[in-house]
């Protein structure tokens, strides 16, 4: 296809919102009931919408519906276009004019670089209201799941709900760069509360291993966690993002398994949602050390 012939190709947004609802929910079933229409209607936009592109754009095999090489790549510029047309209404229409979009933050998130970010975006959106809570993630998960949150960063077990979008979040057990307490008997604990993530997996990695141990200092902040451990008063275990100057990593107890950070979206075509999935992405992929809060 020549140049001029692509520049004549028109993608309808109806054709493309089919296809970002097929690849959300891996089904045409499920997107024809999300989209209120037909199986039969959401198929045939989407042949439409590859003969279209000239290329096949899902796969469809036994572990639900998946999109190509060329659908992942089309998936990206369908999300913008229909999120610049979803914004493009909402300022149009003196109904939809301002939108509240409800966000639930891991604390150490809410404190790092997103917050700077939301703040730059917010002033160039004024018809956005923006509400944003902090917490520890199974707090805020278990909200969002009862829908008091429209869009949320959590950090989870791997076996969890995939969301939108997900990262590995490698552990590891940290102990004060100044000394060693792993030969200490029993063995000196930092932890999160009893509903704070890393614990369980701390406890239950060493109660395998037959090692005794003790809760020495507990506190819902990452930052309080982290001077603790520098200072001496045990080990604990954090993601390894989470390793800042003064600790070290300890390789002489259990390997426990990864966790990862998932973003969850109620509805993808609330306005500015891919805006704000955008901003979250680039937080956790940035990799910078983790100087905040509450996990």
């Amino acid at each position: 296809m020549s140049i001029s012939e692509k520049s004549n190709v028109s993608f309808g947004t109806d054709l493309l919102r089919a296809f970002v609802a097929v690849v959300d929910a891996s089904s045409f079933t499920a997107a024809a009931s999300h989209l209120n229409s037909t199986q039969s209607t959401v198929s045939q936009k989407i042949l439409r919408l590859e003969d279209l592109a000239r290329v096949r754009l899902l796969d469809r095999g036994p572990r639900g519906i998946r999109p190509t090489e060329a659908g992942e790549r089309l998936l990206g510029y369908a999300r913008r276009i229909l999120m610049l047309n979803d914004e493009a209404a909402a300022a149009l229409s003196g109904a939809a004019r301002r939108v509240t979009l409800r966000l639930g933050l891991p604390e150490d998130f809410a404190s790092g670089q997103v917050t700077p970010a939301l703040a730059a975006f917010m002033r160039t959106r004024p018809q956005l209201k923006l509400e944003v809570t902090s917490g520890l993630s199974r707090d805020l998960y278990r909200r969002y799941r009862q829908g008091e949150f429209d869009l949320v960063l959590v950090k989870q077990n791997r076996n969890g709900d995939r969301g939108r979008m997900h990262w590995p979040e490698p552990l590891v057990w940290l102990e004060s760069a100044d000394g060693a307490m792993t030969a200490a008997d029993p063995l000196p604990l930092v932890a999160f509360p009893p509903d704070g993530l890393y614990r369980a997996e701390m406890i239950d990695a060493l109660d395998r291993a037959g090692r005794d141990w003790q809760l020495v200092y507990t506190s819902s902040s990452l930052a309080g966690l982290q001077s603790a451990i520098a200072a001496g008063l045990g080990i604990g275990l954090l993601p390894r993002r989470a390793s800042l100057p003064g600790l070290r990593e300890i390789g002489l107890l259990p390997t426990v398994e990864d966790m990862e950070i998932a973003i969850h979206c109620a509805d993808s075509d609330i306005p500015f949602m891919g805006d704000m999935i955008a901003i979250l992405a680039a937080a956790v992929e940035s990799g910078k050390p983790l100087p905040g809060c509450g996990a």
